[in-house]
C-alpha cells in the first residue's frame, strides 16, 4: 500500500543521458530527445505555453473533459489506480478527482522535483487519496513500484504527448502500456487530431515567443548534462507542421556558423543547420483508434470537441498480443 504522499527517484541518476546526448548531437541530423526539454525551467515555460490563445490542445482538451466529465467517469469507473504519465504541474489529474475518485495516484514525471512540488501541494487537498510521485524517464520503459496496485489501473496520458512518438514508437510505447495494464486495466488518453496547417504553425510558433524559449532553454540544459558550451544567442526557434509527414516539428537554427564543445569532444554547425527537437504527429480520429488496437486496446468512448480539433478516448485492455 502507498504511503500518503511518497518520492520515488532514480535509481542511477541518468547514467545513460550523456552516451544519449551524444549520439543525437553526433548524427549526421542533430537530434535531441524532446525529453530534455523538460528540465525545472522548461516544464514552467510549458506551463505558459498552455496559457497562450495559440496553444489549442490544452483548452480544448480541457473544455472535453469539463463537457462530458460525467461520462468519463461512469466509464472509468470509480477506484482506480490512476497512473499520470507527464504528470507535470498535475493539475490535469487533479480537475478529474471529484469524478474519478480514484483510490491510488501515481504521478510519473521526468522532472522529479518539480513533480514531487507539485504533489506534496496535491496531497494537501485531498488527504483521502493515497498518492506517489515517481521520477522516471517513462518514454523508453515504465517501472512500477510493488506498492502500486496492481488492480484495476487507469493509465492517464492526456494532451497530444503520444505525437513525440513515431507511429511505429507509439506502439511500441503503448503496447508496453498493455502489458502492464494486468486483466482489468484501462487507458484514457488525449490525441490532437490533424487540422491546417496555419493553425498548427501558429500552435508550435507564439507571437510572444515562449514555445521558442521553450525550445531554446533545452540549450542550456544539455550545457548542464553535458558541460558543453552551447550559446543560446546563437540560435533561433522553428517550429512548423510538415504536410507530407503528418507532424508538427521544432528545431533549433543556428543563426551562424560556429563550433560547440564538450568534454572529450565537439562539433561545428553551419549557418542554417539544425538540431531537431520534438515531433508532435497530429493523428486521424480512425487512425488513431487503429494504433490502440494494434497495441491490444479496445477503444470503448470517444469525446470529441466540437471543432473535431481534439479526442479523448478511453480504451480497455483486451486479451494480450499473440494470447
Amino acid at each position: 500500500m502507498l504511503t500518503s504522499c511518497t518520492i520515488e527517484k532514480p535509481a542511477a541518476p541518468s547514467a545513460h543521458v550523456p552516451a544519449e546526448l551524444y549520439a543525437g548531437l553526433a548524427a549526421e541530423a542533430a537530434c535531441i530527445s524532446p525529453k530534455f526539454l523538460y528540465d525545472a525551467l522548461g516544464s514552467k515555460l510549458f506551463e505558459a505555453i498552455c496559457e497562450l490563445p495559440e496553444y489549442y490542445p490544452t483548452r480544448t482538451e480541457g473544455a472535453i473533459f469539463e463537457r462530458h466529465g460525467a461520462e468519463i467517469a461512469q466509464a472509468c469507473g470509480a477506484g482506480t489506480t490512476l497512473i499520470d504519465l507527464g504528470a507535470g504541474n498535475c493539475a490535469k489529474a487533479a480537475a478529474l478527482f471529484p469524478l474519478l475518485r480514484p483510490s491510488q495516484y501515481v504521478a510519473v514525471d521526468i522532472s522529479t522535483d518539480f513533480v514531487s512540488e507539485a504533489l506534496a501541494r496535491l496531497r494537501q487537498r485531498f488527504p483521502h487519496i493515497a498518492m506517489s510521485a515517481l521520477g522516471q524517464d517513462f518514454s523508453s520503459g515504465l517501472r512500477l513500484p510493488d506498492s502500486v496496485r496492481a488492480e484495476r489501473r487507469l493509465f492517464f496520458y492526456p494532451g497530444s504527448s503520444l505525437g513525440n512518438f513515431t507511429p511505429a514508437e507509439a506502439r511500441a510505447f503503448l503496447r508496453r502500456l498493455r502489458g502492464q495494464c494486468g486483466l482489468d486495466g484501462a487507458l484514457l488518453i488525449g490525441i490532437d487530431l490533424a487540422k491546417e496547417k496555419a493553425l498548427l504553425d501558429a500552435a508550435y510558433d507564439d507571437e510572444l515567443g515562449v514555445t521558442a524559449a521553450f525550445n531554446l532553454n533545452v540549450l542550456r540544459h544539455v550545457n548542464r548534462l553535458l558541460g558543453a558550451d552551447f550559446d543560446v544567442r546563437r540560435w533561433r526557434h522553428a517550429g512548423f507542421y510538415n504536410e507530407a509527414l503528418g507532424r508538427v516539428e521544432m528545431h533549433l537554427e543556428a543563426r551562424e556558423a560556429q563550433r560547440v564543445r564538450w568534454p572529450g569532444g565537439g562539433r561545428s554547425f553551419a549557418a542554417g543547420e539544425r538540431i531537431h527537437t520534438e515531433n508532435s504527429y497530429k493523428y486521424r480520429q480512425a487512425d488513431a483508434i487503429a494504433l490502440l488496437e494494434q497495441s491490444g486496446f479496445e477503444a470503448t468512448r470517444v469525446w470529441l470537441d466540437p471543432r473535431r480539433w481534439f479526442a479523448v478516448i478511453h480504451a480497455r485492455a483486451i486479451a494480450p498480443l499473440g494470447a
